[in-house]
């Protein structure tokens, strides 16, 4: 059962996954060792499926970034675009949808020539039908209200 402290616990790793727990006990009103235990028992129920780094891809020199929809050619498998795809340089993720498309697919690239390549590579080599592409302008983290 989650309460309104795991909420809260949940908010605050999501804005900072590296907060102490000390930090973050002091907003829950409990010792850090009873933080602790309740991240570690989200982490066992999977309610935290684990941390990561957020990574500002412009920094790296990805100033281009964008979501591919992509429509599977007849008889390509899900599975056989995925582990395609895993070859394909800029490719960040991958998500399966519903509607025209099969797979949302999001990319970071030096510059528009680049995603060009990446569309052309998809085409070419990962059994794509069609693509509709959206360059991401600004993306706006709202996850946190979610908990």
């Amino acid at each position: 059962m989650i309460d309104e402290i795991d909420r809260t616990i949940i908010r605050s790793l999501v804005i900072d996954a590296r907060i102490s727990f000390r930090e973050l006990g002091a907003r829950i009103h409990l010792s850090p060792n009873a933080t602790a235990e309740r991240v570690r028992r989200l982490q066992a129920t999977g309610v935290i499926r684990g941390f990561t780094a957020t990574v500002s891809w412009a920094h790296l020199g990805y100033s281009v970034e964008a979501y591919v929809d992509v429509r599977l050619q007849a008889g390509m498998s899900a599975q056989s675009f995925e582990s395609e795809i895993v070859r394909v340089p800029g490719i960040v993720s991958a998500t399966i949808i519903t509607g025209d498309f099969d797979f949302r697919v999001r990319v970071a690239c030096q510059n528009q020539a680049d995603l060009v390549r990446v569309i052309e590579t998809l085409r070419a080599r990962a059994g794509v039908q069609g693509t509709h592409s959206a360059v991401i302008c600004r993306e706006i983290s709202v996850s946190a209200k979610l908990a």
